[in-house]
């Protein structure tokens, strides 16, 4: 899902990584996208960033886990 959303937002979809770390009831999901990228996928005053790890926290409770998004440089 996260994969999905951070392609709908950047210029280079293909550029576009989501890696899964942990495992149970915790994951956390680093996301990376290509270089002139990063600013539409945090947002201004890191808005869009918020809203992508408030959805994904609600879409993971839903599955009965916790779930917190690193997005890397």
């Amino acid at each position: 899902m996260l994969e999905y959303i951070a392609r709908g937002l950047v210029s280079d979809p293909e550029a576009v990584r989501v890696e899964e770390v942990g495992s149970g009831g915790e994951i956390t999901l680093r996301l990376s996208v290509g270089p002139g990228d990063m600013g539409k996928v945090i947002g201004k005053g890191g808005r869009v960033a918020k809203e992508i790890r408030s959805f994904m926290n609600a879409f993971a409770h839903k599955e009965g886990v916790r779930v917190s998004v690193d997005i890397l440089d």
